[in-house]
């Protein structure tokens, strides 16, 4: 019998909640320790703000809306996003080609890299993708 996979909204209340406990499992990397906003520009529309706190390199909270104390904004388009959530464009090449901008603490940023360029979490995307609808 085929495993049947509910598809959730990408952005959506729903979507965050189950990418929180997708990444419950990621090993921990210590010193990758960051509060990240993210707004995705959403063209003719409302932006849409979500953040994720991250500790030792776990996700440990993900909300919709604007984090107090946030130390890193992301600024993307809505299409960029979709593209690097699709896997379609890769994260840092969208940040090295001006795709994301980013305000706040870059060396708090940087030390998110071995969570991001992790195996791991490469298949954890892949597994969020599984389960995200466009």
């Amino acid at each position: 019998m085929e495993k049947r996979v509910t598809l959730l909204k990408w952005l959506s209340k729903e979507w965050i909640d189950e990418v929180v406990r997708l990444a419950a499992d990621q090993p921990e990397r210590a010193g990758a320790t960051a509060r990240i906003q993210y707004v995705v520009e959403v063209p003719d529309g409302d932006d849409i703000n979500y953040y994720w706190i991250v500790e030792n390199g776990k996700l440990v909270e993900s909300d919709l809306g604007e984090l107090d104390g946030a130390e890193i904004t992301l600024i993307q388009s809505y299409e960029d996003a979709m593209k690097i959530q699709k896997q379609q464009l890769d994260a840092n090449a969208a940040f090295m080609q001006g795709k994301i901008k980013v305000e706040g603490n870059i060396g708090k940023l940087m030390s998110l890299l071995p969570v991001t360029n992790s195996a791991e979490y490469r298949e954890l995307q892949k597994t969020i993708l599984e389960v995200t609808a466009f």
